[in-house]
């Protein structure tokens, strides 16, 4: 055995405060890694069937046509590149903006929809429509924006972590 000396027992030493543990090296490695394979999982279906998740896109009636292709092709490559930056664990401060960024979009979006009473398929991690009920969807929608909510907790403790690594 090899004896652990001055910072790097300091990096292994448990956390002394809640504030230490969520902004610990140990749990941010693992977010961040979570985090973009969630990115990555959602991106790949959409740049295999760009015209599946340009009708999803449609459905939200928020963009003007014109933006719908654009935004169904350009969207899931920077889902694809933000995660695997993530997963990667380079330019992680960027990638994660990008993702937080992301999901305040997609909560609008998505809160949008709901508060209008249009039950959308997300087009989240399959684009295809799933030919669910009115309710089922409505109700999909409500749990999209609690997940959404949660992944930006886990963005929030993955930019509060690369604040402490600055300081």
């Amino acid at each position: 055995m090899s004896a652990v000396t001055g910072e790097r027992a300091a990096e292994l030493a448990p956390p002394r405060s809640a504030t230490g543990f969520l902004t610990s090296p140990w749990l941010t490695i693992r977010v961040r890694i979570a985090l973009g394979l969630i990115f990555v999982a959602a991106a790949l279906p959409k740049i295999v069937d760009p015209p599946s998740f340009a009708h999803a896109v449609y459905n939200y009636r928020i963009l003007p046509g014109s933006l719908v292709n654009l935004v169904a092709l350009t969207l899931p490559w920077l889902e694809l590149l933000s995660g695997l930056a993530l997963v990667l664990g380079v330019l992680r401060r960027a990638a994660t903006a990008v993702i937080g960024a992301l999901l305040l979009v997609f909560l609008a979006g998505i809160g949008l929809n709901l508060a209008r009473g249009n039950p959308i398929d997300c087009g989240c991690f399959d684009p295809k429509s799933a030919g669910k009920s009115r309710d089922e969807r409505l109700s999909d929608m409500r749990f999209v924006l609690l997940r959404d909510v949660g992944m930006l907790f886990l963005v929030a403790q993955s930019l509060a972590a690369a604040r402490r690594e600055e300081d």
